[in-house]
């Protein structure tokens, strides 16, 4: 959990990352709009550099950890909402997620992971490629689904809803990456589970840790999030209240208990 592993490039990259992260969280009310979403594509750019020059140390061992798993996740978050942005103009949330996005990059310099042993199956990476992806998307369905949320109750008020975008419109995204996540999800169980063995080895085939249960778990939340949606018009506080069940699940996964191994006890992946 230190920064000795790291290399120069890593830290400079997070630095100047961070930075710019801060500018945009800052400074975002006295800039113009234009101008603060350059200042965050060259932060998400940095925060790129910052993430695969994190993931190799300096003698060249792969690495990975809770913090970086976090850091990733926020990175694919505003890698969405800028290519969203640039076709829907009207989604205005630079400042905060520049502060996520400063707060991840300081958190996975601090907590930098672990060395990772060499696995059973080149397959491996496919696996965490789907994980970080179906993370990333459900992390964007809970921003969106924050938005929302504070969209309708300035609606119930007769305010002004400062996103930028009907509450229709921001309901249609949010369950758009929903769903866009829960297959991710359902692809990143069945090579979890079913090529196990492929996977981490023999002794590991189906092992149904921490891990897994919790992501199981969300699973069924959300596919049954989206099945009351289909069936039963679920809307407004139940959807969302079960969004964020299942967000949080997922989080327990890899997250939660990364955190408990590296942090609390200690131990190596």
């Amino acid at each position: 959990m230190s920064i000795e592993h790291l290399s120069t490039f890593c830290l400079i990259s997070s630095l100047l990352a961070t930075l710019t992260y801060a500018l945009g969280a800052f400074g975002i009310g006295r800039l113009n709009e234009k101008l603060g979403l350059r200042i965050l594509i060259v932060g998400v750019f940095l925060h790129g550099l910052s993430i695969v020059s994190s993931m190799v140390g300096e003698d060249g061992v792969p690495q990975f950890g809770f913090a970086p798993a976090l850091s990733a996740t926020s990175w694919l978050v505003m890698v969405i909402y800028t290519i969203e942005h640039w076709n829907i103009p009207q989604l205005r949330v630079h400042g905060g997620l520049a502060a996520l996005g400063a707060f991840s990059v300081i958190l996975s310099i601090t907590f930098s992971g672990h060395p990772l042993h060499i696995q059973a199956s080149p397959w491996l990476p496919l696996h965490w490629m789907l994980g970080m992806a179906s993370y990333g998307l459900f992390a964007v369905a809970v921003v969106h689904a924050v938005l929302m949320q504070r969209a309708e109750k300035k609606m119930r008020k007769a305010q002004d809803n400062q996103t930028g975008l009907p509450l229709l419109t921001l309901e249609r995204l949010t369950f758009r990456f929903v769903k866009a996540g829960f297959v991710l999800l359902t692809a990143t169980l069945i090579v979890g589970i079913w090529f196990a063995d492929f996977l981490y080895g023999a002794s590991q085939a189906l092992k149904f840790d921490h891990k897994t249960v919790f992501a199981l778990l969300s699973w069924i939340s959300t596919g049954a999030l989206l099945l009351g949606r289909w069936r039963l018009g679920w809307r407004s506080t139940l959807a969302i209240r079960m969004l964020y069940t299942s967000a949080c699940l997922l989080l327990l996964s890899y997250v939660g208990s990364r955190f408990v191994l590296e942090v609390i006890l200690d131990r190596a992946l």
